[in-house]
């Protein structure tokens, strides 16, 4: 483990301030060795900007934010008009992203929980990585599907989180290289 993290998307408010930098405090006085992170709550300054300027991100080491565009936010060809901006000049990493899809579920990428609509977010993500001058970092949601009682679709999610990388049977989806592939580019660089 190389960051701690003391909150995931929480809404913005006094109370949720005041604990989190009590959080904050805490786990600095436990550990002093690891940076402090949470993924903030971003906003949208215009309909192609992204700002994460969470009150919270002047009391961490990392930025951090979740993103689902592409999934929960528009079509993926939204992610291609997306700038990002931060006042904080700190660490800043993507802490989630991806899309939904079953292994061996195929169509056109526009077709979503297959492998091809999952695959054309995580290419047009990865290329939006690349336009965020201040990016340190991406975490893919998640390595492999798994089981969560929020997944009712019958046929398709079958009470899984299908956003895996790997299937639960350990099958690698199409987004699996293109997510490869990204990372073997950063290692020339």
């Amino acid at each position: 483990m190389i960051l701690w993290s003391v909150a995931n998307a929480t809404p913005r408010g006094d109370a949720r301030l005041k604990f989190l930098t009590t959080l904050v405090e805490q786990a600095r006085a436990q550990d002093s060795t690891r940076l402090i992170t949470a993924a903030l709550e971003t906003h949208y300054a215009d309909l192609k900007t992204i700002v994460v300027e969470d009150p919270l991100g002047k009391y961490l080491d990392v930025v951090s934010c979740n993103e689902y565009i592409g999934w929960y936010d528009g079509l993926p060809d939204k992610i291609d008009t997306i700038t990002w901006q931060t006042p904080y000049e700190k660490p800043f990493v993507l802490s989630e992203f991806g899309a939904d899809a079953q292994v061996d579920r195929h169509g056109d990428d526009l077709a979503r929980f297959t492998e091809e609509y999952q695959a054309n977010v995580y290419r047009r993500q990865v290329a939006m990585f690349r336009r965020i001058p201040f990016l340190n970092g991406t975490i893919a949601w998640v390595l492999v599907d798994f089981r969560s009682p929020r997944r009712p679709l019958a046929g398709v999610q079958d009470f899984f989180n299908r956003k895996g990388l790997y299937s639960d049977r350990g099958e690698r989806k199409a987004a699996f290289f293109v997510l490869r592939d990204y990372y073997r580019s950063m290692e020339s660089k």
